[in-house]
């Protein structure tokens, strides 16, 4: 592994760590900084995609909306850099205190990121959010543990 590889995979994960701590925070112009203007996210909230940094940024809106307050975890973060593009892939978990006062421990959840390396920053061009489907009920299935 090359310094400057080492260093990239660094600043992704200083990215994804940055992201769950703004979420924390409810930081809407710190979590816009990370995602390219083009962004397309296939979130667990319908519509199918989100295309666009706006239309991230009112999926978070909705979230801390919500959420009185609201927590986010990564675990078992992998990463793939290449030169200029790079994906991982991890689980999280979005969890808090809802706006009528009760407190959820969350789901977890399956999330891949694309980033894309611009002006020599990695940013956010691609993410997608999903839990696992049961396929005899349609249903997802919400309580797994990684």
């Amino acid at each position: 592994m090359t310094a400057r590889h080492e260093t990239d995979e660094t600043k992704i994960r200083q990215l994804v760590d940055g992201t769950a701590e703004w979420i924390r925070a409810k930081d809407l112009k710190a979590l816009e900084r990370v995602y390219t203007a083009d962004v397309v996210s296939f979130d667990v909230e319908p519509p199918l995609q989100h295309v666009g940094v706006a239309a991230k940024l009112k999926n978070w809106t909705n979230v801390f909306t919500f959420f009185h307050e609201a927590s986010y975890e990564v675990r078992d973060l992998t990463l793939t850099v290449g030169e200029d593009v790079a994906f991982g892939h991890c689980f999280g978990r979005l969890s808090g205190t809802l706006a009528n006062g009760t407190t959820t421990s969350g789901m977890w959840v399956r999330a891949t990121f694309g980033f894309r390396k611009v002006d020599d920053e990695w940013l956010i061009a691609h993410d997608q959010v999903s839990v696992p489907l049961d396929v005899a009920t349609g249903k997802g299935v919400v309580d797994l543990q990684p």
